[in-house]
């Protein structure tokens, strides 16, 4: 099969912010259009219109709403196929189900790309409502073995469609900086815990004091973390960066000896990603799906959440042993080949394949 002429309508959030899912939505509508695919991205994000309406919490829903409905219905109408970058909670219930329901109700096959890190308690709340929908979905992907377990457990079947890398912007450095340079490339967001990171990295500071640290990221957190790292006495040496793009995120990355993931939920991090394949050892909290991404002592060290002492040790442990970081940069560096376009590209193409087949099927079958 070949994805040239292909009508795509392409369903999530776009930058800005620049999550994630965002991330993923972009890359992924720029690899298909550059395939020759007519490719239709249909915003979940788009900005509110007045702009005004966007202070207004509970009314705003209802501006984005109903001109993503509208868009949507006129998108999939001249769709092949549609393909929905699918969250947790409200962002299932409001954007990611209505397309399902509307693709399903035009006849036109619907993958569901569903990426959400908190997978285990929203289905444990709304699995009786998530199943109705999916029914209607020409197949479930998921990024990763962990999500494929979750949604076993709740009787879904899903198939693995990996993250996919800029293997061309992220790339390693021939160079090993001079001074050990710390970074954590997480939204300052609760659930990403960068306080534990913060901590970690005073107690690092003891036995490595010229050590730097780079936090790359907003969020509502950024007022109190900014005033942790005063209060423990490491304020010039952590550097808040805000939100980088995409280039400056990779040049950032090979200025980096480690990276660092405090996080307390994941699925699968692009974060952790775009680590492996700058050639950029890691040290992270073995939550969720960030096991199945890396093996501890292979890949990565792995310590448990909110362990600031243990990231401490791992951090050092690391810093002081250069053949370790070796190891871990050769074996990330070729792990991460296999969330290269060339290779995710002939799981979706076989994906859109399958689902196409149905759908000419049940139209011979009618």
């Amino acid at each position: 099969m070949t994805l040239a002429g292909l009508r795509i309508v392409l369903v999530g959030p776009l930058p800005p912010p620049a999550g994630g899912m965002a991330n993923q939505t972009r890359q992924l509508a720029e690899l298909l259009a550059g395939e020759g695919a007519v490719v239709d991205v249909v915003q979940v994000n788009a900005p509110y219109r007045p702009t005004w309406v966007g202070s207004l919490q509970g009314v705003r829903a209802v501006f984005r709403l109903v001109p993503y409905i509208a868009r949507l219905i006129r998108s999939v109408r001249r769709a092949d196929m549609v393909h929905v970058m699918a969250n947790s909670g409200w962002s299932w219930h409001l954007f990611a189900a209505p397309a399902v329901w509307i693709a399903a109700a035009l006849g036109v096959p619907v993958v569901v790309n569903y990426r959400g890190g908190e997978a285990e308690p929203f289905l444990a709340r709304s699995a009786r409502w998530v199943r109705p929908t999916l029914r209607r979905a020409s197949a479930l992907a998921v990024p990763s073995a962990f999500l494929k377990e979750v949604f076993g457990r709740h009787d879904i079947a899903a198939a693995i469609l990996p993250n996919i890398i800029d293997l061309e912007r992220f790339r390693p450095s021939d160079v090993d900086g001079a001074v050990a340079h710390l970074v954590v490339a997480r939204n300052l967001e609760p659930i990403y815990d960068v306080a534990t990171a913060i901590r970690a990295f005073r107690i690092v500071r003891q036995s490595h004091p010229e050590a730097q640290l780079s936090v790359a990221g907003s969020g509502p957190e950024r007022g109190a973390l900014e005033s942790l790292a005063r209060e423990l006495g490491i304020g010039d040496s952590v550097v808040f960066t805000g939100r980088l793009d995409r280039d400056q995120m990779a040049t950032l990355y090979r200025d980096a000896t480690l990276v660092l993931n405090p996080t307390t939920v994941d699925n699968m991090p692009n974060s952790l990603l775009e680590a492996m394949a700058s050639g950029v050892p890691i040290v992270s909290t073995d939550v969720g799906g960030v096991p199945f991404m890396v093996s501890h002592e292979r890949t990565a060290l792995l310590v448990p959440r909110g362990d600031s002492a243990a990231m401490a040790v791992a951090v050092t442990r690391l810093l002081d042993d250069a053949g370790l970081r070796r190891s871990l940069r050769a074996n990330g560096l070729a792990d991460v080949q296999r969330y290269s376009w060339s290779s995710v590209r002939k799981e979706l193409v076989a994906l859109y394949a399958r689902c196409l087949q149905r759908r000419s099927k049940h139209l011979t079958a009618t």
